[in-house]
């Protein structure tokens, strides 16, 4: 499955929560320096949807806050 994932870094709390038309906005706690937010992101997608880490993959926007990520059973 596909989503598209609009990120939020150095937020106090981390969240996900879906906005309409199967977008998601996910807070997480880390900076967006050296990959550390998407490696968060990558984290807590995972946790979301109950699959393993090397199963989430960012297809496109590493370095933007709007990315297309790609999940696999």
């Amino acid at each position: 499955m596909k989503i598209n994932v609009k990120i939020k870094p150095n937020s106090r709390k981390e969240s996900i929560e879906q906005s309409g038309a199967g977008e998601f906005v996910v807070r997480v706690n880390a900076p967006p320096v050296e990959g550390r937010a998407n490696e968060a992101l990558i984290e807590l997608l995972s946790r979301h949807f109950g699959v393993p880490k090397r199963n989430v993959t960012i297809l496109k926007g590493r370095s933007s806050r709007t990315k297309l990520v790609e999940i696999s059973q």
